[in-house]
């Protein structure tokens, strides 16, 4: 077996007879064309014998069977864990240190721009003078808003139930002063009403149900640290995330469009006054596309009917006037119709752009002609829902992809949409309000563009909530129709549609009525809601299949039966399918009696009489849509952290996360520099060698997959198990050395060196990092064995260990704040 020197790259004759130590010493000798120089090495094996070799080889089929789970495999487990969400990521791009310096800073001056503004924002809010000084921004709760059987959370504690503010006096004064009383899960605390409120947040969780799993116990506040540092971590993790693709995506470049008079004709079309959240919105796109090289990818967010789809119009003009074609995604058949319909009106004067609609009930031989006009670029703008993502769909020179809320697709359509961030410019619509607050904070992490003021014709719906009777449907029914308006009637469920169906024929016989639901094939449903949107069906039976959708003018009138069986947030788009003329709009919610529901539902329907009595709407559902709006920003899965801590506390950290971004950066090594000082040659058994195909080429491989990434030594790995099995502990050992590199240079870790107990290594990355990565440890005992001082990582042990187990407490070391590196910018 020859190899050329030079391919050995690391390895010489002396350390090759380090590695593969035999019973016979491997010989070393020039082939006999070669001259004096030797430019390659020939190495000879001793073969073992047919009976030797044939246990061997069955030995490590025996090992894959057991599937042990060595340090090695649990690494690669947890790192796969770690990173699930980042491999289903489009792939991301090279950055150097100094552009994401570069990029860094960018961020951070718009940030601090937002923030800016938030902050004047509050103190206009607080009736503040505008030479008044700014107040920081907080979460925290004032106790006297408070009310008794409140949920609080206090930031060192933990959670508990809010009981009351009384008199009382202090240990060391006979001058009472007012405490706040909170009980926990081991008994009763008390604190000044100025601590408490420097130290309490609200207590709420992304949905309705607002008690907690457990009360925390005042004899025991670990147990509260450590959710409240996984919750931490979580946001870390999201924040940076977050920057991640946002820097890489400041990477991607094309050409600005250009502009033309035809875009201001276009815009002068819109027959209403646009309001002041509109105008900012058309210009930030206008902006994104004409002036920035980088593809846009904003979001717009704005309630029902606030005009968000005027914005998307203005968009597609521009982008289809330059010769490129536009898709507009929608998670519904209906909604796809009505997007195309809206389309195809406001386009109709321009006979040279062409506007198709995809669906699923389109004929095959129609299907096929659509896609092949898609392909030759025949169609500019192509309208319609999941189907357009297939990969039959071939787009002849895509530009825009409009989405119509993301968040109703599924995890592979949304992988799907998040492919095409990387070559082309992407809207986003959401009918889900975020809060301003949670906006302003994440200026230069996500462009958005909030729509929060209503059109001035629009008028507040009113909402009326009670206990069902026939004669308040019929009265509330019957007052639309005497004023000429059309009636959403919606049910929890398909099954009594029909019932109600029969009840209303009978109460209005001479009125067109019909049931929509989502089991109805898509042909029939779509001429339901069409006949309902002209006028010609009055009253519509439907599900919540409505939800979401664009103005259907004069029905102003949405009755919700069963009212405690839908969420705050459903109820909230609902109630936003009316209300869309200048006619004042009503939303009557009915329940049935009270004694044959259960506790959870009498639960959930208090919290929507507590809405109803405030006389401000739907306060707590705003509430819980503004966790659905945090969602679409950092991805649905995240969104249970919260529970950890409470929606308030979670918001605060996420404050703290984005104003320190920078400072949780680390900058790796590269691999060649990362030196490991422990002198340990590990001897692997001659058996082993003679069972390895080709021994120098594999262990140059590994050098080489460890120099690549980790995600490459992992694959290394594997493939040479598939191949020969469990390697024996010595080779254990040689990949663990290349692990232990790996993992320290990407740690921006340059040298590990041992000293009698003590283990140091020297590293780039700063104490507030250090800190934030041994936070995030899962192992209390390297968690806190590690100290950080003059720019090392030290580690004191009980006792100097023999070099194998100290190489083995280094590579879990090291594992374990491997782990912390999603909280971590990696540049």
């Amino acid at each position: 077996m020859a190899a050329k020197g030079s391919s050995l790259g690391f390895l010489t004759t002396a350390r090759l007879c380090k590695l593969f130590p035999t019973t016979q010493k491997p010989s070393f000798s020039p082939p006999p064309s070669s001259s004096s120089s030797s430019s390659s090495i020939t190495l000879t094996t001793k073969v073992l014998n047919a009976d030797a070799a044939a246990v061997y080889t069955q030995l490590p089929t025996r090992l894959r069977h057991e599937q042990e789970r060595d340090a090695i495999s649990l690494l690669h487990d947890r790192i796969r864990r770690e990173h699930a969400k980042r491999d289903q990521s489009p792939h991301r791009p090279a950055m150097d240190s100094q552009e994401a310096d570069k990029y860094i800073q960018l961020v951070k001056q718009q940030q601090q721009r937002g923030l800016q503004k938030l902050k004047i924002d509050r103190a206009r809010q607080d009736g503040a003078p505008p030479d008044a000084p700014q107040p920081t921004f907080t979460y925290k709760v004032d106790p006297y808003t408070l009310r008794s059987g409140d949920y609080v959370v206090h930031r060192k504690v933990g959670i508990g139930r809010f009981v009351g503010i009384k008199f009382d006096l202090p240990k060391d004064s006979n001058q009472p002063i007012e405490y706040v009383f909170i009980e926990y899960a081991d008994g009763m605390a008390k604190l000044p009403v100025k601590q408490a409120a420097r130290l309490l947040y609200r207590y709420n969780l992304p949905n309705e149900t607002k008690r907690p799993r457990t009360l925390s116990k005042l004899s025991d506040t670990s147990s509260w640290e450590r959710r409240r540092m996984k919750g931490k971590i979580a946001v870390q993790k999201m924040v940076v995330d977050l920057m991640e693709l946002y820097l890489h995506r400041l990477k991607q470049k094309r050409p600005p469009y250009p502009k033309s008079p035809a875009m201001a004709e276009f815009a002068s079309q819109f027959p209403f006054e646009p309001t002041p959240d509109q105008k900012q919105a058309f210009s930030d796109v206008e902006r994104d596309l004409t002036e920035r090289e980088n593809p846009m990818d904003r979001l717009i967010c704005g309630d029902v009917g606030f005009g968000k789809t005027e914005v998307a119009l203005r968009a597609i003009f521009c982008v289809v006037s330059a010769g490129k074609q536009a898709m507009v995604l929608a998670p519904t058949i209906v909604l796809a119709k009505q997007h195309f319909d809206v389309i195809s009106e406001r386009f109709s004067r321009y006979p040279n752009i062409r506007v198709g609609l995809l669906s699923r009930f389109q004929t095959k031989s129609e299907k096929e002609e659509y896609l092949s006009m898609i392909k030759d670029g025949r169609v500019d703008i192509i309208v319609g829902t999941h189907s357009l993502l297939g990969n039959r769909v071939e787009y002849n020179n895509l530009g825009l992809l409009v989405v119509d809320e993301e968040q109703r697709f599924g995890v592979k359509q949304k992988e799907r949409i998040a492919s095409f961030k990387t070559s082309v410019d992407v809207l986003t619509l959401s009918a889900t309000p975020i809060p301003r607050t949670l906006y302003l904070a994440l200026t230069g992490f996500r462009d958005a563009s909030l729509i929060s003021t209503p059109p001035p014709e629009r008028v507040p719906i009113r909402t009326h909530l009670s206990a069902y009777s026939t004669d308040k449907v019929i009265s509330a029914i019957k007052h639309e129709l005497d004023r000429g308006g059309r009636v959403f009637y919606v049910l929890p469920r398909i099954k009594g549609l029909e019932d109600v169906m029969e009840f209303l024929e009978q109460a209005f016989p001479h009125v067109e009525i019909a049931i929509a639901h989502g089991k109805q094939y898509s042909k029939q449903l779509e001429e339901t809601m069409e006949r309902f949107a002209r006028g010609d069906i009055r009253i519509l039976i439907c599900t919540n299949i409505v939800e979401s959708g664009l103005d259907i003018q004069n029905a102003n009138t949405i009755i919700i039966q069963d009212v405690q069986q839908f969420g705050l947030a459903q109820l909230y788009q609902l109630r936003g399918r009316v209300g869309r003329a200048d006619k004042e709009a009503h939303a009557h919610l009915f329940y049935p009696d009270k004694s044959l529901l259960s506790d959870h539902a009498l639960e959930r329907l208090a919290a929507l009489e507590e809405c109803c009595e405030l006389g401000q709407g739907f306060q707590l559902a705003e509430r819980d849509m503004a966790i659905r709006g945090f969602g679409n920003i950092f991805g649905e899965q995240q969104t249970g952290d919260v529970g950890n801590v409470g929606i308030d506390l979670f918001f605060e950290m996420l404050f703290e996360s984005l104003s320190k971004v920078d400072e949780h950066r680390v900058i790796s090594v590269p691999y060649p520099a990362m030196k490991l000082d422990i002198n340990i040659n590990p001897h692997l058994p001659s058996e082993y060698i003679n069972h390895l195909e080709n021994p120098m080429q594999i262990i140059n491989g590994a050098e080489k997959a460890a120099e690549k990434d980790i995600f490459s030594l992992m694959k290394f790995t594997e493939n040479l198990r598939r191949q020969y099995g469990k390697e024996p502990y010595s080779m254990e050992i040689l990949l663990k050395k290349l692990y232990i590199r790996r993992m320290a240079a990407d740690l921006g870790i340059t040298s590990i060196y041992a000293s009698g107990k003590m283990v140091g290594m020297k590293t780039n990355m700063s104490k507030k990092v250090f800190k934030l990565i041994t936070d995030s440890a899962t192992s209390d005992i390297h968690q806190n064995s590690l100290i950080f001082e003059d720019g090392q990582i030290k580690a004191e042990l009980l006792l100097e260990l023999p070099k194998e187990q100290l190489l083995n407490w280094i590579f879990q070391c090291l594992a374990e704040l491997y782990s912390s590196l999603p909280t971590l910018i990696k540049y």
